[in-house]
């Protein structure tokens, strides 16, 4: 399956369907009974589409990169002519959707991976795919800034763009742990402040 194919009406309510509940129940604690039923759909319809439950959550994880990969490239940010200015702008726009319940602003395929990464190898490597993927469209405008602000380190933009996933996934697993946003929009808070403080000192920089 690739972004180019036609999905059936009753996959993508299956896919929808199993977005809402990984998010909000996890992986194994998510049936298939309990994805038909939110889809309003048959396990025969489920079958059809998918050979097995870890076929529907890979199947998933491919469905959430496509829609946040969308997602992400039409926000308003992305027109910012200054590439230090959009890293931080994508960084204010993780903070501000976190809107509504836990399992409308929280990660498909971090809490996947976080049950599955030694049980259920293929969906470890489609959740690694889906964050690594994401991270990959950061590196440009972090590599473009570091040229710009003459900064010289260890560390690469590579893994700043993932240092920021890390502590966006880290903010979601404690807005579940105190049931609410407020802790990952202040974890997100010091995301920030910590990308200005390499950019604004980079003569110190040696991490």
């Amino acid at each position: 399956m690739n972004s180019t194919d036609q999905r059936h009406e009753s996959k993508t309510k299956l896919l929808n369907a199993a977005l809402h509940l990984i998010r909000a129940k996890g992986y194994e604690a998510t049936r298939i009974e309990d994805i038909c039923e939110t889809a309003g759909l048959t396990k025969g319809s489920f079958f059809h589409h998918f050979k097995s439950k870890e076929d529907m959550a890979l199947a998933a994880a491919q469905y959430w990169g496509e829609m946040t990969g969308g997602f992400f490239a039409s926000a308003d940010y992305r027109t910012l002519p200054d590439p230090l200015e959009r890293f931080l702008a994508y960084v204010d726009f993780r903070k501000a959707i976190l809107q509504g319940e836990l399992p409308n602003f929280t990660c498909l395929v971090g809490t996947m991976v976080q049950e599955a990464y030694d049980t259920h190898p293929a969906i470890r490597e489609a959740c690694n795919k889906s964050i690594s993927d994401h991270a990959a469209t950061l590196v440009p405008d972090i590599e473009a800034a570091m040229k710009e602000h003459g900064l010289q380190s260890e560390w690469t933009a590579e893994s700043l763009a993932l240092y920021t996933q890390a502590t966006i996934q880290g903010a979601f697993i404690l807005a579940k742990a105190k049931h609410g946003p407020e802790v990952a929009a202040a974890c997100i808070d010091h995301l920030r402040r910590y990308i200005e403080l390499l950019f604004k000192q980079p003569q110190q920089e040696t991490l």
